[in-house]
């Protein structure tokens, strides 16, 4: 059993204050800003136009809420709005034509295939 349990995290208003959050560099034109560190794992992951994140695979779940722009990978495209869940085991590489934003949340790390 836990020492202790872990402190609920709140993150008000954050469907509309995303834009004031700190992001730092994550890939050739993606940036991050972190919400939860570990696993699950929660972050914004801000995709400049044209930018993109190669093949990769779950090894658990990912849940993906596009908040601004439209994210897309070999399966369609996703505008704002979309929810994309992405099941343990999938395998896909996801890009912005437009650039994009979104809130992820994964259980485990992706394995990059390349």
């Amino acid at each position: 059993m836990p020492d202790r349990a872990e402190e609920p995290v709140a993150f008000a208003a954050l469907l509309t204050g995303w834009r004031a959050r700190t992001f730092k560099p994550f890939r050739d034109g993606v940036e991050i800003s972190v919400l939860r560190e570990g696993a699950p794992g929660v972050a914004l992951l801000r995709y400049a136009p044209g930018a993109g994140v190669p093949r990769h695979r779950h090894p658990g779940m990912e849940t993906i809420l596009v908040l601004e722009g439209v994210q897309s990978d070999e399966r369609g495209d996703y505008p704002a709005g979309s929810l994309i869940l992405n099941p343990e085991g999938t395998e896909h590489s996801v890009w912005s034509a437009s650039g994009c934003t979104v809130l992820i949340q994964w259980n485990r790390p992706v394995e990059f295939m390349t």
